[in-house]
């Protein structure tokens, strides 16, 4: 039973936020909570007329895909359902970069930059307005309420964004506040920050914890060796998203914690791409995003075969994200779900998965803690970072000019505040990042025996 608090937050003061910031977040949240019990077959009808609709859209007002059917010899009519698809070019983070401007849609409304937090090694800029961002927080809205969740519950989010208190920052965090989700910054890793995480998810007793698998996992040996209870608490589920989820770390999690865990795919390129109900089945975003699974040669694959996911987001017309290829690996189901839903689903998914890393005086950090130090400088297209010791931090850069003495000295130095003054960096100009012996790409690896 949800308490009066978060009947008043999830009913009105939420509504009232989403109004005030032009997004209809609540119709399409109620539109995705009848349209999940619909049949495949009307679920799949819906799509193509909504995917018929965005086609027409962004061909007659996004000057890229204006051009690109004019090259290609096609017309809206053309893409009716989402096997027509096939028609239309790959997106990927060099195309966007390279044709960023013609991108966006010459009717689009107010737009907010954004960038990928690079785990996947070269950092995207792109645009979001309203309409995605509405679509984007309905379903993982419509996801926690399957686990009995709702807006304005207590929450425990463990993320890897530093926190700064600008004015647009001392806002969130009261908005925050008053939705009662807090934020526990997933950087430096030392015992005592483990112990005052612990604390603070002790006093709070959420209902939910959101955030990076690694980081409750982490959370859940410290306690457990400490001999800290944490399973009586009340906890109805940990959401976890944005790695790989392991076996290990779901058994580990489920039992310090004493619930269930609920995995999350998905990105800020891409979107909420699939969430796992409480029969186990990781339901796609189907009514938002089209999924396509391909092999190397691009062609798409069907149910049961692993390739590279691709993604069609429907609610991007301002600035689309059209066969955006995601460079996880995944394997569609054509199975039904116990639960009755009628969405279909992932059998499995190959994430990328970011790393812990340990500086030279113990303290272990999540692994965008380096990242953010690379993504945040201008010129650099990829990177991969490997902890050979504790003494010795290998960063492979690919930038876009030849690299300077001054970035090497500005990378050597941010990673030297975070592992350690006497740590050696060696920052080494490279070509091209190559992928793993699996032919998956790892970006932050740790060599340190944890």
């Amino acid at each position: 039973m949800s308490s009066v608090y978060t009947k008043l937050v999830s009913g009105v003061l939420f509504p009232l936020h989403e109004k005030l910031k032009k997004h209809n977040t609540v119709a399409i949240r109620k539109a995705l909570e009848q349209s999940q019990w619909h049949s495949p077959e009307q679920l799949k009808t819906a799509q193509s007329q909504r995917l018929q609709q965005f086609i027409r859209t962004i061909c007659a007002h996004v000057p890229y895909y204006k051009d690109v059917m004019q090259s290609q010899g096609l017309t809206p009519d053309d893409i009716q359902c989402s096997e027509d698809l096939v028609k239309l070019p790959f997106l990927d983070k060099q195309t966007i970069a390279d044709n960023f401007d013609a991108l966006k849609s010459d009717i689009a409304g107010p737009l907010n930059r954004f960038n990928t937090g690079g785990s996947s090694g070269q950092p995207l800029i792109f645009l979001l307005g309203n309409e995605r961002v509405s679509h984007d927080v309905a379903e993982k809205w419509r996801a926690t309420r399957w686990w009995d969740v709702d807006i304005g519950d207590k929450e425990i989010v463990a993320w890897g964004s530093p926190i700064e208190l600008g004015a647009q920052d001392k806002i969130r965090l009261a908005r925050d506040k008053l939705f009662r989700s807090q934020l526990i910054p997933a950087f430096d890793m030392t015992e005592g920050k483990l112990q005052n995480f612990i604390a603070t998810i002790k006093e709070s007793r959420p209902e939910m914890l959101f955030g990076y698998p690694s980081v409750f996992d982490l959370l859940a040996k410290t306690a457990e060796k400490a001999g800290i209870r944490l399973d009586n608490l009340g906890i109805k589920v940990a959401f976890v998203t944005s790695e790989r989820l392991y076996p290990y770390q779901r058994e580990n999690i489920s039992r310090v914690f004493g619930c269930p865990l609920a995995n999350g795919y998905g990105g800020r390129d891409a979107g909420f791409i699939a969430h796992e109900c409480p029969s186990g089945g990781m339901h796609l975003s189907y009514e938002d995003i089209v999924v396509e699974i391909i092999d190397k040669e691009g062609k798409p694959l069907p149910a049961g075969e692993a390739g590279e996911i691709v993604v069609t987001h429907l609610g991007t017309s301002e600035f689309p994200f059209v066969r955006y290829r995601t460079g996880d690996i995944a394997v569609l189901s054509d199975q039904r779900c116990a639960c009755g839903r009628g969405l279909p689903m992932l059998e499995s998914i190959e994430g990328r998965s970011t790393d812990f890393v340990v500086a030279a005086d113990g303290t272990m950090m999540h692994g965008l803690a380096l990242i953010y130090i690379l993504r945040d400088m201008d010129g650099i297209e990829a990177f991969k970072i490997t902890q050979e010791s504790l003494q010795l931090t290998r960063v492979e850069v690919v930038s876009k000019q030849q690299l300077t003495d001054s970035m090497s000295k500005q990378i050597e130095s941010g990673f030297k505040a975070r592992l350690g003054e006497d740590v050696d960096i060696d920052v080494q100009p490279v070509a091209e990042i190559a992928a793993e012996k699996s032919g998956k790409y790892r970006y932050v690896i740790s060599k340190v025996t944890q």
